[in-house]
């Protein structure tokens, strides 16, 4: 979630100075961008999971702080809801072996926090949505006890004025809805997500930014996982629509004024990374206005890298699907590309096949002599996107020179070769290339991923016990999902 901070109230002055505040380390950014030496010559990846917690029948369970406690590594942090958690991985270069890396850490850390938080009565999950969430579970009193989240949703809360309103319909033949309302931003705390992250140069960051929009709707049809929300099966990446309505600071009458939202996909193609620090500036308010005292241009000047702490806190309340990140390392500013698409899990060997056709995918069409961007209207990849959310698997998208194409069959005959020439590129070896690919292309094969398998056997209980109660069917098949994530078998391989 971004800086820590400490509840406060704001006044009218603090909003002004910190808008001025805002506005200068915006001009010093786009001078450093013109003077400064970023670090690029050796670009590192990133990744972050965001987990959830549940009890030993399948119930969320509030525990996050105990949970922590228990596991008692930095590498661990807090979340907005107190049934989740997250965990920073170290940062890799994919020439030396970053992809086994990843997943050689996080299957020991993982396997070391489930012990640990086993002992206060929290297991961990890796699922984009927890399915057993209810009603009960959506209030303030579910919220994590850092300063931050209460302060950020009385923000968003007063920025709207109304209560937020959560709609989304099902897909046939179920066809459930789900209309509700809600007076914090709990409801984000539902949402979970791997976030992969690229450095990248100042120069090529409109690339590697452009692909990743492109391809985002590509990531959600290989590996939707969130198809139920509040005992509802809705679309098979339920996040997209529920993270998108549950930090609206809109209005219906702002809405109907064309005024962006604060989740949002974009709305062109860029040809610099100032592009969209300038459009959030431009365009959002900010939500916490919280100013310090350095002078970024006397930093610059003096020959140092300023924090430009305003425009990063700034930047982390507009929640881009692929968003821009400015941050320091030993003193060294450098920029990366976070991409915030895809839903934790199912397992880590699939998060890691999903990091690998991300990263490939991203590296092949940078490096293609024709970008795929000057080829394809930014309204299709939008279009795209939604429908790959909706659909998973099964979703239709449309593709440069190849028309309306089932997702799928896109991947198999075009994109699963890009994909293994910009690992090549990265300089992964050609065994993890394969090895992580090709659960890829058999979730294409089967027309599976992690939404597919949960409906299908939330389907099969129901069908066995007719009267079922939804809850219990979701508890129960929860639990065995658990019990299959554990065995680190890709999700291609459940029956």
């Amino acid at each position: 979630m971004g800086e820590e901070v400490d509840l406060q109230e704001f006044t009218a002055a603090d909003r002004t100075r910190h808008r001025e505040k805002v506005r200068q380390c915006l001009d010093v950014f786009a001078r450093m961008l013109r003077e400064a030496a970023f670090d690029t010559d050796d670009p590192m990846t990133g990744l972050e999971m965001e987990l959830n917690l549940i009890d030993e029948v399948g119930d969320p369970a509030l525990r996050n702080a105990e949970a922590l406690e228990a596991i008692a590594d930095p590498d661990f942090q807090t979340e907005l809801g107190q049934f989740n958690i997250e965990i920073n991985v170290p940062p890799a270069k994919l020439r030396e072996g970053g992809l086994e890396t990843f997943e050689d850490n996080l299957r020991r850390s993982l396997n070391d926090a489930e012990a640990k938080s086993a002992d206060v009565g929290a297991h961990l999950v890796m699922i984009g949505i927890l399915p057993t969430l209810d009603g009960g579970h959506m209030g303030m009193h579910s919220i994590s006890a850092n300063p931050r989240y209460k302060l950020l949703s009385e923000q968003i809360l007063r920025a709207r004025g109304e209560d937020l309103v959560i709609e989304v319909d099902g897909l046939e033949p179920a066809k459930e809805s789900l209309r509700t309302t809600s007076d914090s931003i709990v409801p984000e705390a539902a949402c979970t997500s791997t976030q992969l992250h690229v450095q990248t140069s100042p120069d090529q960051f409109a690339g590697y930014w452009n692909a990743s929009q492109a391809i985002s709707a590509i990531q959600l049809a290989a590996g939707a996982n969130s198809p139920f929300l509040l005992g509802k099966q809705l679309w098979r990446e339920t996040r997209i629509p529920l993270f998108e309505q549950a930090t609206d600071t809109r209005a219906e009458e702002l809405k109907a004024q064309g005024v962006r939202p604060r989740v949002w996909f974009g709305e062109r193609w860029i040809t610099s990374v100032f592009d969209l620090f300038e459009e959030n500036v431009r365009w959002f308010n900010a939500l916490l206005p919280i100013t310090d005292d350095e002078d970024p241009l006397a930093v610059l000047e003096s020959g140092g890298t300023p924090q430009l702490s305003e425009l990063r806190l700034h930047n982390g309340t507009i929640y881009r699907w692929n968003r821009p990140v400015y941050d320091i390392n030993d003193g060294v500013p450098h920029l990366r590309v976070e991409n915030r698409v895809l839903a934790a899990g199912p397992t880590v060997v699939d998060t890691m096949a999903n990091a690998a056709l991300y990263f490939g995918l991203v590296r092949s069409l940078v490096e293609s002599e024709r970008p795929l961007w000057s080829q394809m209207s930014f309204s299709a990849a939008e279009e795209n996107f939604h429908v790959a959310a909706r659909h998973g698997i099964d979703a239709q998208v449309y593709w440069p020179g190849v028309g309306q194409v089932p997702a799928t069959e896109l991947i198999l005959r075009r994109l699963l070769p890009l994909a293994h020439e910009g690992l090549a590129a990265w300089g992964v070896e050609t065994a993890t290339a394969d090895r992580l690919l090709g659960i890829i292309e058999q979730r294409c094969l089967l027309r599976t991923n992690g939404a597919e398998w949960f409906v299908d056997a939330v389907r099969r209980r129901e069908a066995a016990v007719p009267r079922i109660d939804r809850f219990d069917a979701l508890r129960s098949t929860l639990l065995e999902y658990v019990e299959r994530m554990h065995t680190n078998e890709p999700v291609h391989t459940w029956s």
